[in-house]
């Protein structure tokens, strides 16, 4: 099974850009389609983003669309969280996912089972 650990938060004031890194163990980490969610305080764990295997399809929540990309370097083992035009309502700790492997992205849009979480890494945004 694959191990995720995610780096990257911290605080940015508002309209600010950070990028989160999730680092992946194992050599089978291209088989699995990755996700990116977040907890804000007090609200339920929310889907952010997701990528397939090859990284050639992508899927976002409406609330970052045009805002975050998400990508992956399978060379590396990394998958990548960019986020530009930061809101106070980005605040929250964000985890990667792993699905199950040979599944998709879109598979995890839609809330399917996942394989794998990270620990989190906490992201605030100052207003």
């Amino acid at each position: 099974q694959v191990q995720l650990v995610e780096s990257g938060g911290g605080l940015v004031q508002a309209g600010g850009s950070l990028r989160l890194s999730c680092a992946a163990s194992g050599r089978t980490f291209r088989s699995y389609p990755m996700g990116w969610f977040r907890q804000a305080p007090g609200k339920e764990r929310e889907f952010v983003t997701s990528i397939s295997t090859t990284g050639g399809s992508t899927y976002y929540a409406d609330s970052v669309k045009g805002r975050f990309t998400i990508s992956r370097d399978n060379a590396k083992n990394t998958v990548y969280l960019q986020m530009n035009s930061l809101k106070a309502e980005d605040t929250a700790v964000y985890y990667c996912a792993a699905g199950p492997p040979g599944s998709s992205g879109l598979g995890i849009s839609r809330g399917n089972t996942l394989d794998a979480w990270g620990q989190g890494t906490l992201v605030t945004v100052s207003s």
